[in-house]
């Protein structure tokens, strides 16, 4: 995706680290690197990211389409512009000392960034993108996180991406469940899907339905009305668990490395 420089660097990366020259001659004076990009944060945070094209922006700053080629050589560099800067990571951070602490502070920063732009979770990933500004600050934060762990530097790369693929899919899942609205299941919708999902069919995942889980929007019987409302609900509490589990992965996985 995107086009190349001749250090074969792609053109995107150098433009984000500051390596590309602004263009000194034209009719686009004034215009930006750092203002195409907000123009075009802007629309995807108003319109979604299918409102994002070259004409648009353009249109934003009223300057020409041609003008923005001059900066952007095309939507794939200005979509990898976009996505490291609507994920800022901040140059300094204080960080807990406990690194579990620290590495819920560090998922908690990432979950905040993609939620003010949640139209960045679907630009693809790819290997230009751990080598943006922004990603690679938010790395740096979250090896600070770990410093205090004891496993390879290998392990806390690879924790980092799996702590940040669970925060996206959260964030994921909170945008679709947000777009689908509230789905409220008929008492009588929901006997029909426990005659189909019969303990004989599904041993392990009728019990549960049988006590109001697994159906959005369904009524719990009432007998089990007080347990259920004693539990966390919603993405939050899935985010915390998945978040738990990671953590006591490292833990168990630390333990081991500690054991040998």
């Amino acid at each position: 995706m995107g086009d190349t420089t001749e250090t074969g660097l792609p053109r995107a990366l150098a433009i984000a680290w500051g390596m590309q020259d602004v263009p000194q001659r034209g009719p686009s004076r004034g215009l930006t690197h750092e203002r195409i990009v907000a123009a075009a944060i802007a629309i995807a945070d108003a319109d979604g990211l299918g409102a994002v094209t070259m004409q648009a922006v353009a249109k934003s700053l009223d300057f020409t389409t041609m003008s923005l080629y001059r900066y952007v050589s095309g939507k794939d560099d200005l979509l990898r512009l976009m996505q490291d800067a609507a994920v800022p990571a901040p140059a300094e951070v204080e960080l807990p000392d406990d690194w579990r602490a620290g590495l819920r502070a560090w998922a908690s920063m990432v979950r905040d960034a993609y939620r003010a732009h949640p139209w960045v979770l679907e630009i693809p990933r790819g290997q230009t993108v751990v080598l943006m500004p922004n990603t690679v600050r938010a790395a740096d934060l979250g090896l600070a996180a770990m410093a205090g762990l004891g496993l390879t530097d290998e392990e806390k790369i690879a924790a980092i991406l799996l702590i940040s693929q669970h925060v996206a899919a959260m964030v994921g899942l909170e945008q679709s469940l947000e777009e689908e609205g509230e789905v409220a299941v008929t008492p009588a919708g929901v006997a029909l899907l426990r005659g189909a999902i019969t303990a004989e069919r599904f041993p392990h995942l009728a019990p549960i339905m049988a006590t109001g889980g697994y159906v959005v929007g369904a009524e719990p019987p009432a007998e089990c009305e007080a347990e259920v409302e004693a539990e966390a609900e919603g993405v939050d509490a899935e985010y915390d668990f998945g978040l738990d589990m990671l953590i006591a992965g490292l833990e168990s996985l630390e333990r081991r490395r500690q054991a040998k």
